[in-house]
């Protein structure tokens, strides 16, 4: 069975960094396309970054500059850079994998920025 485990969330002042993983099992992410969302408290889920199988990399306008989405093949994970954090990025953030038709979804991880 496919899984996605999301880790790295927390607490963190505005202005600040914190790093997601993705790590999969049962499904290869170097062939697949890889995305962050978030869901914030009243809001709809929405895509923050996607990676493609050849490594192109796509991002919401309100992340640009700020996150970097990445994938290591060798540990079949993907990372979300998050840097100069703002209060509007409070959100669970989820992992997701698209493959052969198939859509996978990881559990969350909290990110809350708060002074």
């Amino acid at each position: 069975q496919v899984q996605l485990v999301e880790s790295g969330g927390g607490l963190v002042q505005p202005g600040g960094s914190l790093r997601l993983s993705c790590a999969a099992s049962r499904i290869n992410l170097r062939f697949s396309t890889t995305g962050w969302y978030r869901q914030a408290p009243g809001k709809e889920r929405e895509l923050v970054a996607t990676i493609r199988s050849g490594g192109m990399t796509t991002y919401d306008d309100s992340v640009k500059g700020r996150f970097t989405i990445s994938r290591d093949n060798a540990k079949n994970t993907v990372y979300l850079q998050m840097n100069s954090l703002k209060p509007e990025d409070t959100a669970v953030y989820y992992c997701n994998t698209k493959d052969l038709g198939f859509e996978y979804w990881g559990q969350g991880t909290q990110v809350t920025v708060s002074s």
